[in-house]
């Protein structure tokens, strides 16, 4: 993400010039945006023209300058868009005032946000902003019979490939190589700047070897290897969490998100120093004993909108907690913490101190 402007206007609110460089920014401002904020962007609408100058041109598309008031804001990860929907408050042609609009922004188009920013809002964009200059980062995973290969985002990991076949020593010695020629090409294909090797047993120092051996450049890509039990996505929550990927990114969210919640789980589990669901976490919040808050982002963001459930008001314990010096996480809902912070009522904490 880049920021290339910002300007104070009336009320308070702040307008942020920003360019999303890649699917983690798009996602990033999907959480961010909410209702009742402005957007302003480069479009085209479909407008039907019908007078005596020039005849009914069916309604063609013509490009034209927008903002519009939001009432949402979705991520569509496969389409490499955000869709931001919403009343057009000003636009380049009068007569398109007061229309519905949706505005899909798409990596490199600039746009202005004009919102009053919370703080961690705030902090969203600036992580966006210094994780652009972080490696891309791919893993794969392979043992006996199976490979898969996972590129790593801010907003989660999604499989590229998988490979199965028979494998073994002697006699399947050449369905063994094949599989390890069929995982090269598929990392030859990978626009990423380092891969880390994982698996369970040995296998996964053959396959570096054969890669070594077949592929040169591709072994130039290899940062580390890592032990773990198993493959797939099991396999990539256990890279995750060593941090081994941290080894080659200055610093991953996911693999932050992974240790936060197990740290969480554990300390549930020895009943110490953790809470967990909206009641429970408030009430920590006024005796400021959060260290680390912990929340998911579509929970956040369905009540900043209006739309949740939590009797507590969220922005209110929020800033209990950046008052008494304690630090937030927002956890995404499109990877496995995510999932496992959702099943505690999307929202945690791990405490100074236990409360009684």
């Amino acid at each position: 993400m880049r920021i290339t402007g910002r300007t104070r206007v009336e009320g308070g609110a702040e307008r942020v010039t920003l360019v999303p460089e890649s699917l983690d920014d798009l996602w990033h401002l999907a959480y961010v945006l909410e209702p009742g904020d402005r957007v302003s962007g480069d479009t085209t609408r479909r407008v039907r023209r019908d007078d005596d100058r020039m005849r009914d041109t069916g309604g063609e598309r013509e490009p034209m300058r927008v903002t519009i008031r939001v009432e949402e804001s979705e991520f569509h990860q496969f389409a490499n868009r955000l869709r931001v929907s919403g009343i057009i408050e000003w636009a380049s042609r009068e007569d398109e005032i007061d229309q519905h609009h949706t505005l899909n922004v798409e990596e490199r188009a600039e746009i202005d946000v004009e919102k009053h920013w919370k703080p961690d809002q705030r902090e969203r964009i600036e992580e966006a902003v210094d994780a652009t200059e972080n490696a891309d980062v791919a893993i794969a995973t392979v043992e006996e019979g199976a490979a898969s290969i996972h590129t790593v985002a801010q907003y989660g990991t999604e499989e590229y490939a998988s490979v199965t076949g028979p494998t073994g020593k002697g006699e399947f010695a050449r369905e063994r190589s094949e599989l390890f020629e069929e995982l090269t090409d598929a990392l030859s294909h990978l626009d990423v700047d380092a891969v880390v090797l994982a698996g369970p047993g040995f296998t996964k120092n053959d396959a570096r070897k054969h890669i070594e051996e077949h592929a040169p450049a591709v072994a130039t890509l290899i940062a580390t290897t890592v032990d773990t039990s198993a493959v797939g996505d099991r396999g990539v929550h256990e890279v995750l969490k060593r941090g081994a990927v941290e080894d080659v990114r200055a610093e991953t969210r996911i693999a932050r998100e992974a240790e936060t919640i197990d740290e969480l789980t554990a300390r549930i589990a020895q009943g110490a120093k953790a809470t967990y669901g909206i009641e429970q976490v408030a009430e920590a919040a006024e005796y400021g004993a959060i260290e680390e808050l912990l929340v998911l982002d579509e929970r956040l963001r369905a009540e900043r909108a209006g739309e949740g459930e939590w009797d507590a008001d969220v922005n209110q314990v929020i800033e209990h907690v950046e008052q008494q010096g304690g630090s937030i996480t927002v956890f995404s809902s499109a990877f496995a913490p995510g999932d496992q912070l959702d099943a505690l009522g999307g929202i945690a904490a791990l405490l100074r101190y236990r409360l009684d």
